[in-house]
């Protein structure tokens, strides 16, 4: 299955698509929708969509949407605090943010359901996309069916992390025999490598998207289910917030809509 990558516009916001998720509605924003939030940027997708979404805590607690208030909300309505929300129904838009985390969009080509997923490394250290997928297979999907977009995120070769962060995260898909300080070199000599070496004593550089990758084909998902956006968050300014760049607490949106 080839997919690609495009750019498309509405209202002057660009936003990414990928061919692998064509029969969603869906899109991973920039920095110039901000500060948009999803109740209007929905209307790119489908006007018609009722909005989810969540208080992320960088953890891995899924929560089906009916567990989620939908836009509009009251002042006083707290979010439920979650980093993914998995459809129930049609027309339901599911989003998340992000800036350098990695956004990821599920979709299932049989019951049309959607998830919608903040991967940092803490949370991607706590399975969270394996523990979404575990929602949908709860939900009737099988994953032969399922569809996995990971959008623009840091990439490896410049995200410096500590050998204990690399390790904790590394260690959810390295061989069960591996042992802690094993677990980096093990995974520095995969293709592609999820860990790279840094200059830096006590440090390492962490490719979150091939650590999720790598989660998902371990699950049992062909590599042709899954894409990774050819986009960094640190890398390309002109386009997207990177925190660990500049410190701002701004955010891009990914979302999706069931059909």
């Amino acid at each position: 299955m080839a997919s690609t990558w495009h750019w498309q516009t509405w209202n002057d916001h660009p936003y990414l698509i990928t061919s692998l998720l064509a029969d969603w509605p869906h899109g991973f924003f920039t920095h110039q929708s901000w500060p948009h939030p999803p109740e209007i940027l929905t209307e790119a997708l489908d006007a018609t969509a009722r909005v989810y979404r969540v208080k992320q805590v960088h953890g891995n607690q899924v929560l089906s949407s009916e567990a989620v208030p939908a836009a509009p909300l009251a002042e006083t309505t707290l979010r439920p605090e979650a980093d993914a929300v998995v459809t129930q129904a049609t027309q339901q838009a599911v989003w998340v943010c992000s800036a350098d985390c990695t956004p990821a969009l599920i979709a299932d080509v049989a019951t049309g359901q959607v998830a919608a997923v903040h991967a940092g490394w803490r949370g991607t250290a706590l399975k969270i996309l394996p523990t979404t997928i575990a929602r949908m297979q709860a939900q009737g999907s099988q994953l032969k069916n399922l569809r996995v977009a990971l959008g623009p995120a840091i990439a490896g070769e410049v995200y410096q992390v500590t050998n204990h962060v690399a390790t904790e995260v590394g260690r959810t898909v390295a061989p069960p025999a591996t042992d802690g300080p094993a677990v980096i070199p093990e995974l520095q000599g995969w293709e592609p490598p999820p860990l790279i070496p840094d200059q830096t004593p006590g440090r390492t550089r962490l490719d979150v998207r091939q650590i999720n990758w790598r989660q998902l084909t371990q699950l049992g998902l062909d590599p042709e289910q899954i894409e990774i956006a050819p986009h960094c968050t640190y890398q390309e300014p002109e386009r997207f917030f990177s925190y660990r760049r500049t410190r701002e607490k701004k955010v891009q949106w990914s979302g999706i809509v069931s059909r």
